[in-house]
């Protein structure tokens, strides 16, 4: 689903609670992400932009609380009962499967809007895709299933066997999973896969020299806030 869909989708489910909170001066939503500002300034401008065309403006008619963790994803509970203390209208964690986990975890009342690449009815946001149920709804842009198809062409361009490496933060809710679903892939085509871990700048530098010291053929990357700009 195309950015501006997912923005559209969050101002129609942020009409109802914004509507039953006329009483204040000016609603709130509450922007909740694991990773930080730099690098996404696209999609924060797609945002407002969305929110645009639902008839929100910043600063005139709805404000915005930010919460970032920074990448340090034992901050993420803390933030999300920020939100609720501050008690915002909706709370829209796009593209943060750990920011859309820890806001399920810490209000049932405050309606959620998120957009994760993996399946939210296992991932415990909704009860079912056809009636979610609960306070959380969203989109699912399956992006997370690619990972064995990524794994086929990297296979296609370098075929010549052996080791491929998977870059991954152990810290990420899906990871474990995420690389699960890559070893039969890997082993129907003849090849082993070595798992390296990074959750920040310094451990990524030290992961990509293991990488090259271990000659790997190829490596493959699960998508996350602390390894990908967006």
């Amino acid at each position: 689903m195309k950015r501006r869909e997912f923005i559209s989708l969050l101002g129609s489910a942020a009409a109802w609670p914004l509507a039953a909170r006329a009483q204040q001066p000016m609603p709130v939503i509450g922007f909740f992400h694991s990773g930080s500002p730099s690098g996404r300034s696209p999609r924060l401008a797609a945002f407002h932009a969305g929110l645009g065309e639902a008839g929100y403006v910043e600063g005139q008619n709805v404000a915005i609380e930010y919460r970032w963790a920074e990448g340090r994803y034992e901050r993420l509970p803390a933030l999300a009962a920020d939100l609720v203390q501050r008690q915002v209208a909706v709370i829209a964690t796009p593209a943060s499967i750990p920011a859309a986990l820890a806001a399920k975890a810490a209000t049932s009342t405050i309606p959620i809007v998120f957009a994760v690449a993996n399946d939210p009815v296992k991932l415990g946001l909704v009860a079912s895709l056809n009636r979610p149920g609960g306070n959380a709804t969203g989109v699912n842009y399956f992006s997370a299933y690619l990972g064995p198809k990524r794994l086929g062409l990297l296979h296609e361009l370098s075929p010549r066997g052996g080791l491929l490496g998977v870059l991954v933060n152990p810290n990420n809710p899906v990871a474990d999973s995420a690389i699960a679903e890559l070893r039969a892939p890997a082993a129907a085509v003849g090849r082993t896969i070595e798992t390296f871990h990074a959750s920040n700048g310094e451990e990524i530098n030290r992961a990509f020299r293991e990488i090259a010291e271990r000659k790997a053929g190829g490596l493959l990357v699960v998508p996350d806030a602390n390894l990908t700009p967006a």
